[in-house]
């Protein structure tokens, strides 16, 4: 049975980074809400050890998040983070309050006790990263110091002749530079973890799971062009070969080219796909509609009435494979329940109950980086694995306002030269999303002797790990330069090119 570390989430922003940091390490962990965690314990796989988050709650708040520590105390090994590091100084007899400056950022840790198990290998002086405002004033009866800073005493401890522990700083973010080595030490060397969980034993513990569950029955997929849908093919092939039925439905709203390209990759990976026209459907679906959101749920709405058109042609299916990916399965369930929704999620998130499928879901569990590397384990197209992610919805919420095919023909040969150029100048692989914008909005330019007064676009390049926040790409201004030239003099009806320079947060990746 596979071994697995339980991150028990409280809130904090940095609570996906520790389970990343844990995989890294080749070792499979979860996270669950701190109110599920009755759950949690009964449903994962052998837990060899248990971490507590960080939480932007005190504990002496009404609402704090809490658990009963003493239910597991002595049965498990316990690391704290921050908030969970005062939790456990809270329950167990220390005491808690407000700092008397805020630590937030760099500090410099200096080992107390080098020889404690849970910082053994790291530097006398290290730097982590802080973000607190109560601390630890009193250790509890039997905790022993291990680690401070120069205005946090009790930074991290542990218990005589328990395997808990607890830390002041964050180990799972960049800043903190020996942070994946002390998170080693608590997952492999005191919980025993031994790293064997890798992208070969996720496929084939998968593909067994999958032939188990699924047996002789036929499974339906719409495919999107994207990696987790693409990923999720070749394992279910893998597991139930012709039993796949795979539908590539073309919305009128994909990149140039993209529908004859990627249906023809397909083809050569062995897949059983059929490619369905569909465009017609969805423009006069979005014939006249503005708001981003209404864009999103008629484009959803199409698209299962076509996909249920097209596998009720298939006798007798059983399953509905969907791509979901691990964030979307944290997102679905926070621990104040569903977070508050920004926009209707990308993915069409299942189909009516009329359509009696059960679901299965073989990525659920991986990370975006996860399931590429899976994908290049399976020896998949390194073009198909290495693609940008590229939102559900397509180019409808990259043209603002209504869409039109004509406002489709002209985004989709803006973002050809955009893309073209990133590969061809070796960029491609650097940035994690790019794309162009069509903005409902015109500027008077000049070609020849010619005023113009023709459509903006905007180009969008972001480097980012998992999504979750991004940066935008400093593309060389040479560059720039090329790809602005090429579309105002390629593209006709396009006469100004602007480069959004925006960050998530505050701002999202895409612009609807």
């Amino acid at each position: 049975m596979q071994e697995s570390i339980l991150i028990l989430d409280f809130g904090s922003q940095f609570t996906q980074l520790i389970a990343r940091r844990v995989r890294e390490l080749n070792v499979y962990c979860e996270i669950h809400p701190f109110n599920h965690f009755d759950k949690a314990m009964k449903s994962m796989p052998n837990i060899k050890g248990i971490i507590l988050s960080g939480s932007p709650f005190s504990v002496h708040d009404k609402d704090a998040p809490s658990v009963q520590l003493n239910d597991i105390r002595g049965k498990l090994p316990l690391l704290g983070v921050c908030y969970g590091a005062q939790l456990m100084a809270y329950q167990w007899g220390g005491k808690v309050g407000k700092s008397s400056s805020r630590e937030y950022g760099r500090a410099h840790l200096k080992l107390v006790d080098a020889k404690n198990e849970l910082v053994t290998g790291l530097s006398a002086q290290t730097q982590v990263w802080m973000s607190h405002g109560d601390s630890i004033l009193q250790l509890p009866e039997g905790a022993k110091l291990t680690a401070s800073t120069e205005d946090v005493e009790a930074a991290a401890f542990s218990f005589n002749g328990e395997k808990a522990y607890g830390i002041q700083f964050h180990p799972e973010v960049y800043h903190t530079t020996e942070g994946t080595k002390l998170l080693k030490n608590f997952v492999v060397s005191i919980c025993g973890c031994k790293q064997d969980w890798t992208s070969a034993s996720f496929i084939d513990t998968t593909v067994k799971e999958l032939k188990d569950k699924i047996g002789n029955d036929k499974v339906v997929l719409g495919l999107s062009g994207g990696v987790d849908s693409s990923v999720a093919a070749v394992l279910l092939n893998k597991a139930i070969g012709k039993n796949l039925y795979c539908i590539f439905v073309d919305n009128g709203l994909l990149r140039k080219n993209e529908f004859e390209s990627v249906l023809e990759s397909y083809k050569h990976m062995g897949l059983n796909v059929k490619g369905v026209d569909a465009k017609k459907h969805f423009y006069e679906a979005l014939a006249g509609i503005e708001d981003p959101e209404k864009k999103r749920k008629a484009i959803g709405r199409v698209f299962i009435e076509v996909f249920d058109r097209e596998a009720q042609q298939i006798q007798d299916v059983k399953w509905l494979a969907q791509g979901t990916i691990y964030p979307d399965v944290i997102e679905s369930v926070s621990i104040k329940g569903p977070s508050m929704t920004i926009k209707s999620h990308h993915n069409v998130g299942g189909l009516p109950d009329y359509m009696k499928l059960k679901i299965v879901e073989p990525l659920r569990s991986l990370f975006k980086d996860e399931v590429r590397r899976v994908g290049k384990t399976l020896n998949m197209d390194e073009n198909l694995i290495g693609r940008h992610p590229f939102p559900g919805p397509g180019l409808a919420i990259r043209i603002l306002g209504d869409i039109t095919p004509e406002k489709v023909a002209l985004l989709q040969e803006a973002d050809a030269v955009f893309i073209q150029n990133l590969r061809s100048a070796g960029l491609y692989d650097k940035v994690w999303q790019a794309g162009v914008i069509l903005l409902p909005v015109r500027s008077v330019g000049v070609m020849g002797d010619e005023r113009t007064y023709e459509n903006v676009v905007a180009l969008r390049a972001v480097s980012s790990t998992d999504g979750m926040t991004a940066d935008w790409c400093h593309l060389p201004y040479e560059v720039l330069a090329k790809i602005s030239n090429e579309i105002i003099n390629k593209v006709k009806g396009i006469n100004r090119v602007v480069y959004d320079i925006s960050s998530k947060p505050p701002a999202t990746i895409e612009w609807e």
